[in-house]
């Protein structure tokens, strides 16, 4: 008798989701994307929508997630995803549709696009990646960045003068009266990531819904571009990313009402 005959169904304590496909990922060792694309793989099987998702993602490092999620996909210009995902949720209302964008991508390449989507309360979800750096194209300085952060373009750190503020683009989201639900998590432990999924299932239903668009910001580490090592990277992100970019619900509310909760 095999293994496989032992377990029994009722036995089961947990299984990979079918949404997920078997390609193994090619993130860096204790990279966030991972952990975020296995409870968004997760919630659309749970949430029985897999055949009614359509994902975008643009260039980043979030541009390979059509190869582990098995579900619609569309590629998009860098940071043009918000631009796309419009396109396509007006002309299939009833799909689920979202978008999976970095902080370089979203926050400055498409920064028109995201405030713009918001602003007219598209319904989609939008996962938003802040590792605070540029993380596939060489480690430069992104809007995120922290004041002081060594990047490949501020060898000395941020400097304000020069580079000027770390944007706290989640914040202005949050104050759009076309969003809904507008967050900021992490995965860095597994507290966090539990408390990150049940913010995305509370995004995906405010979609379904059609309550204007969510915005799910994630506090991410880069460790190969931030030149540390994963245990390393998680604990700079605790002692600096996450008290820069507080973790919580920003805003929740239905479409077209400002209250903000920080």
């Amino acid at each position: 008798m095999e293994l496989k005959d032992l377990i029994k169904p009722e036995n089961l304590v947990y299984d990979k989701t079918s949404i997920l496909e078997d390609e193994p990922m090619h993130y860096c060792p204790g990279c966030s994307h991972g952990v975020v694309h296995k409870i968004l793989a997760e919630l659309i099987g749970e949430m029985g929508i897999q055949e009614k998702t359509i994902g975008v993602a643009p260039v980043g490092c979030a541009v390979f997630a059509y190869r582990y999620l098995n579900i619609d996909w569309q590629e998009a210009a860098h940071g043009r995803a918000p631009a796309v995902a419009t396109g396509i949720v007006r002309l299939k209302p009833d799909n689920f549709v979202f978008t999976y964008q970095g902080d370089g991508d979203l926050a400055s390449i498409g920064t028109a696009e995201i405030m713009h989507a918001c602003n007219r309360g598209e319904n989609i979800l939008v996962i938003f990646i802040n590792n605070g750096i540029y993380g596939m194209t060489g480690g430069q300085m992104a809007p995120t960045t922290l004041e002081g952060m060594v990047t490949s373009t501020t060898p000395t750190g941020r400097n304000i003068d020069l580079n000027g503020y770390p944007m706290k683009i989640t914040d202005l989201i949050a104050q759009l009266p076309g969003t809904s639900y507008v967050t900021r998590q992490a995965v860095h432990t597994a507290a966090a990531t539990l408390k990150c999924k049940r913010s995305l299932k509370k995004a995906i239903e405010n979609v379904l819904d059609k309550k204007g668009t969510s915005f799910v910001e994630v506090v991410s580490t880069c460790n190969s571009g931030w030149k540390m090592t994963p245990v390393g990277a998680n604990q700079w992100m605790e002692d600096n990313m996450i008290p820069y970019y507080p973790l919580g619900d920003l805003k929740d509310s239905v479409k077209g009402e400002h209250k903000s909760e920080n």
